[in-house]
């Protein structure tokens, strides 16, 4: 399904488009170059928004949690990538454990964790799930509202503390679902003869976003220098914000300063393409998921004008866990449509393949705010044509597979720079 387009594609991103195809052989082959050099993340997936000029992502998550939204006809394709992602680090691999949320933010996350043990188990492999919560000390059985149940049981250390598994079960891999916002467990720690995928600097605990999308900079510049275009057409201005208490007003100061800034650069932007639409920013936590600690800002002078419940928002993100420090993000607006409701294109990575996507939908949000929000819905994108295949006949702006195509080369840009920021963040760069 191709979503109906408010203002459809326009001049920059037609010409992309035609770019991309163009370069579809080139654009191939330095990928194939780049994952030589570098380690995807085992899994990932990236917020895409399309404005309609600009297509680019907004957030990228290393732990993706809704496996269940993605296409039943992309099953075969996520068995195949995840079998060659385990492969490489257990070629021999017989068991896999893997590690959920201990309180996921919502219940369909049970169905996601569902979906995942399927495709893991058709790679052939045993697979069970363990939980790092202290206070689980049996087996929990949590059915689905499908009739289906899952067991989660608790981890065990081995005797000599090198290994990590379950009661008469010893993985070789351990895959990792819990994004580890509370703090990184001691359980996990000092784990010597199994693979843990992501690594455990991936977790929210040590992550950055603004480390994240200083790396995409570094990969779009590349890459836009290879199909000849303007790199903003394809990356989000962005500026981080440490130390910044909205109670106290502490670092406001500099925040503000950095909301305009970005402003002035975004506008500038806007007249050298024609753009109509009032520039705006968002403001989030450099750290967390579940769309807490995040809030459109069109002005700088909103900063000092906010109440005190979004005060409150913006002080404490997933579980409760203060926020101090920010990501000042250029907004693109996203001029997509499903069923004539604001949407945004979600896509899954497994390894370094395209395994699917969806659009999340929501029915109360504008066309320049966070749809990661309460009420939110999720539609499959029909990767089943085949992203890989472009149409090299059409017209641009015509054909879905391109614009899947399109969807799927940014998605594994933000991949690339994941591989490179988890590069850069390793505290022992031999082992990853």
């Amino acid at each position: 399904m191709v979503p109906h387009l408010t203002t459809a594609l326009n001049g920059p991103l037609l010409d992309f488009e035609k770019k991309i195809l163009e370069a579809t052989p080139a654009i191939e082959r330095w990928f194939r170059l780049e994952w030589q050099e570098h380690t995807p993340p085992f899994y990932c997936s990236v917020d895409l928004r399309n404005s309609g000029c600009k297509l680019a992502p907004v957030d990228t998550n290393l732990f993706p949690s809704r496996f269940h939204n993605l296409a039943t006809e992309m099953l075969p394709l996520a068995v195949q990538a995840s079998m060659a992602a385990i492969e490489k680090y257990c070629p021999d691999a017989r068991n896999l454990l893997l590690i959920p949320e201990t309180s996921p933010c919502s219940e369909s996350y049970w169905h996601s964790l569902a979906r995942q043990m399927q495709i893991y188990r058709q790679t052939g492999l045993n697979v069970r799930l363990g939980s790092i919560d202290p206070a689980l000390r049996e087996p929990r059985q949590i059915v689905l509202a499908n009739g289906d149940s899952l067991t989660i049981e608790p981890l065990q250390r081995s005797e000599n503390g090198r290994r990590l598994g379950l009661k008469n079960f010893n993985p070789c891999t351990i895959i990792i679902n819990n994004d580890l916002s509370d703090g990184i467990p001691a359980i996990l720690q000092d784990i010597h003869e199994q693979t843990m995928l992501p690594p455990l600097h991936a977790a929210w605990a040590v992550r950055r976003k603004s480390n994240h999308f200083a790396a995409y900079d570094e990969v779009v510049k590349k890459f836009s220098k290879m199909v000849e275009i303007d790199p903003w057409m394809l990356n989000p201005f962005f500026a981080k914000c440490a130390e910044v208490d909205f109670d106290t007003g502490v670092g406001l100061d500099a925040m503000i300063s950095s909301v305009d800034t970005l402003l002035s650069k975004i506008k500038k932007k806007y007249k050298e393409y024609g753009i109509k639409e009032k520039p705006f920013v968002i403001v989030k936590a450099d750290a967390g998921t579940c769309g807490q600690g995040i809030m459109t800002i069109r002005e700088s002078r909103q900063l000092r004008q906010l109440s005190e419940p979004q005060r409150l928002k913006m002080s404490v993100t997933k579980n409760g866990h203060p926020i101090r420090d920010f990501i000042v993000q250029e907004g693109i607006y996203t001029f997509e449509q499903v069923h004539d409701t604001v949407a945004e294109p979600v896509v899954y990575m497994i390894d370094r393949y395209v395994v699917g996507g969806f659009y999340r939908v929501h029915q109360d949000r504008g066309v320049d705010e966070n749809l990661n929000a309460p009420g939110m819905q999720f539609v499959p994108l029909a990767f089943a044509q085949q992203h890989a295949i472009p149409d090299m006949r059409a017209k641009p702006g015509t054909a879905a597979p391109n614009r899947f195509y399109m969807y799927g080369v940014v998605a594994r840009l933000a991949l690339l720079a994941a591989s490179l920021e988890l590069e850069k963040t390793d505290p022992n760069p031999e082992i990853y």
